[in-house]
């Protein structure tokens, strides 16, 4: 029996979501690793916006290269649901830094599509507290608490009759 279903934010970063054929390769690893499109948005963040996102590495020597590319173009955001979802989608995500990604896991996201430690091709909330606050920064209309006591249970249940909706990048019942 699968304990909980929990939640996650990934973003998929500007220079993934400028080559669509990587996203969809993306997508299809999440989908096959069983994780449930919970919300999903496609935006462009302003300067100010993902300076905001990114507030705690502030003053670091890479916080205006960072925020710069991220407002660079369009990137996906998607609340995820699984067991362990936090630590799965981390684990597939590899290493921050792409070189270490590349040698120490290549079969990871990062290993296989980072090009930089900037441009690492996605993001992913590194515990419990961060899901929750970066979830409402960019899902502020979504309610995690209703989604967890209301909808969870039939998520976790009746995966057999999930579907997903490609146009909406969703899954439903």
């Amino acid at each position: 029996m699968v304990s909980r279903l929990q939640l996650t934010l990934a973003i998929i970063k500007p220079d993934i979501v400028v080559q669509p054929h990587l996203y969809k390769e993306i997508q299809g690893l999440l989908l096959k690793n069983k994780f449930i499109f919970v919300r999903s948005k496609n935006i462009c963040l302003s300067q100010e916006r993902a300076g905001q996102f990114y507030k705690e590495h502030e003053g670091r020597f890479f916080h205006k290269r960072l925020v710069m590319f991220m407002s660079s173009g369009p990137i996906w955001t998607h609340v995820l649901a699984r067991d362990n979802a936090i630590q799965h989608w981390r684990q597939m995500m590899g290493p921050t830094k792409t070189y270490q990604a590349q040698y120490s896991f290549p079969d990871s996201i990062r290993g296989q599509f980072g090009l930089t430690d900037t441009r690492n091709s996605t993001h992913g909330s590194d515990s419990e507290k961060a899901a929750t606050q970066e979830i409402h920064f960019f899902f502020p209309e979504f309610d995690m608490n209703k989604w967890l006591t209301e909808e969870e249970n039939t998520y976790r249940t009746r995966t057999s009759v999930l579907k997903f909706c490609e146009e909406r990048h969703v899954h439903f019942i």
